[in-house]
């Protein structure tokens, strides 16, 4: 059963095939797959279904978003969807200056919702995921957690300056860690397993910032945010996009559960030291490849996977990034059946 693949991978117990996961916005791979040419929940779930999908990768920052509270920097959207419905041009940045943006507080820009109306706002969206998808792992979660919500008010121009004052910056970001902090409690209040802590904290390079001001500021508040879901028995999944290898111990020593990365993150090294003691959601399988690669070029990249996947007691399969629309689907579907060949295990 795909619940219980997922939930027992997440938790590192024996499993008959890897477990596995996806983010997917090709929405005519989902209509060739289903056969439902709607999209909407009957057809997300036959998707899920029929790709083995056992695990949702979720988060949700609360019932009404900071751009209805106060300042944010809206730097656009590049054509990546079909059609290019997802296209926006970017707008004037709202502060004057890096000196304006080091002065923002973000409890005093955005509030803080009603904890009471914040739980009970969390546990009707669990409860109606478990509906949507009952065969799946859902799970809570909450994205701009501390970079990422210093990227979405700041933009990144300006996230960089403002990163040259880092006594000046640090105090922002614990404005924006009581954000999180206000809301991290309100979801360990509710009957969720699994919370994903999702941070862009890197680019495809590694740290945009020196390392040792991420080993001073932001780990230290991942430890205390994560410690208030452990008290509450729930097990966290931490995920950033690019690179953040030179990161995988800190993060470990913080507190994450579950390490989920693109290949961006070279996964052996992950699983040399990890594989044992944490679970992974990974591949060595990039969305360029499946995009611009032949099928040799896509099943080398699965082969490596499931080379690494003995040493493996909770390992998630899952394309780097997400599966995009100008995938072609008969890479797409090549993937999964080759994928779905390869990937039975014995139980440990």
């Amino acid at each position: 059963m795909s619940y219980a693949i997922g939930r027992a991978a997440l938790n590192l117990q024996p499993t008959p095939r890897l477990a596995h996961t996806e983010y997917c916005s090709h929405s005519l791979l989902k209509q060739a797959v289903t056969g439902i040419t709607q999209g909407g929940i009957q057809q997300e779930r036959a998707f899920m279904d029929a790709w083995d999908i056992d695990i949702i990768w979720s988060t949700d920052d609360g019932p009404v978003p900071w751009e209805e509270r106060g300042r944010v920097t809206d730097m656009g959207h590049a054509e990546f969807l079909e059609g290019g419905v997802d296209r926006r041009e970017a707008a004037p940045s709202p502060f004057r200056d890096v000196q304006e943006a080091l002065a923002l507080d973000a409890v005093a820009e955005y509030g803080l919702l009603d904890h009471e109306g914040l739980v009970a706002y969390y546990r009707q969206r669990y409860a109606q995921a478990c509906a949507n998808y009952p065969d799946q792992v859902n799970m809570g979660g909450y994205y701009r957690t501390l970079l990422s919500g210093a990227i979405a008010i700041l933009g990144w121009e300006l996230l960089l300056e403002a990163a040259a004052y880092p006594h000046q910056f640090a105090r922002v970001l614990d404005g924006i860690y009581q954000q999180s902090l206000h809301h991290y409690r309100a979801w360990a209040a509710t009957p969720i397993e699994f919370f994903m802590c999702h941070d862009d904290m890197v680019w495809s390079q590694g740290p945009f910032m020196q390392p040792d001001f991420y080993r001073a500021e932001v780990f230290p508040r991942y430890r205390e945010l994560w410690r208030v879901l452990h008290d509450a028995g729930k097990k966290v999944i931490y995920t950033s996009d690019g690179d953040m290898s030179l990161f995988i111990d800190d993060l470990v020593e913080a507190g994450a559960d579950v390490l989920c990365f693109e290949p961006m993150t070279a996964l052996g090294p992950v699983v040399e030291r990890y594989g044992q003691t944490h679970g992974i959601i990974s591949s060595c399988v990039d969305a360029r490849t499946l995009t611009f690669g032949s099928q040799a070029d896509i099943r080398a990249e699965v082969d490596a996977t499931l080379a690494l996947a003995p040493q493996c007691r909770g390992l998630v399969f899952a394309v780097g990034n997400h599966i995009p629309s100008n995938v072609p689907i008969a890479n797409a579907l090549f993937y999964r059946d080759h994928l779905r060949e390869h990937w039975g295990r014995a139980p440990a």
